[in-house]
């Protein structure tokens, strides 16, 4: 059964840049389309960015396009994303998830049945 563990989060200024990592445990990641949401306080969590599994096609939020970078490492079981030019609104529990599957994108958070426990990012203005 694959586990995922977040690191990376923490407290960074406006325009700030952060890298967060996802660790798989198991021999299935490079298998998995990877994906990162968010939850800010007091709202629903949201589809932040994705990569497949195959090729390795990516996809973004509107509000992080240009900004935000996912990747993923599959010799090491990690996905990154690689967070630039931080906004306030940008604050939020981050979590990686995971899914087995054909469709991408994928951006509904039932469809992936594997989190982890999540990293605080906290951008202050």
């Amino acid at each position: 059964q694959v586990q995922l563990v977040e690191s990376g989060g923490r407290l960074v200024q406006a325009g700030g840049s952060l890298r967060l990592a996802c660790l798989a445990s198991g021999r299935t990641f490079s298998s998995l389309n990877m994906v990162w949401f968010r939850q800010a306080p007091g709202k629903q969590r949201e589809f932040v960015a994705g990569i497949s599994w195959d090729v390795g096609t990516t996809y973004y939020t509107d509000s992080v396009k240009g900004r935000f970078t996912i990747s993923r490492d599959n010799a090491k079981n990690t996905v990154y994303l690689q967070m630039n030019s931080l906004k306030p609104e940008d604050t939020a529990v981050y979590y990686c998830a995971g899914s087995f599957g054909s469709n991408w994108p994928v951006t509904s958070e039932t469809a992936y049945g594997i989190w982890g426990q999540g990293t605080q990012v906290t951008v202050s203005s």
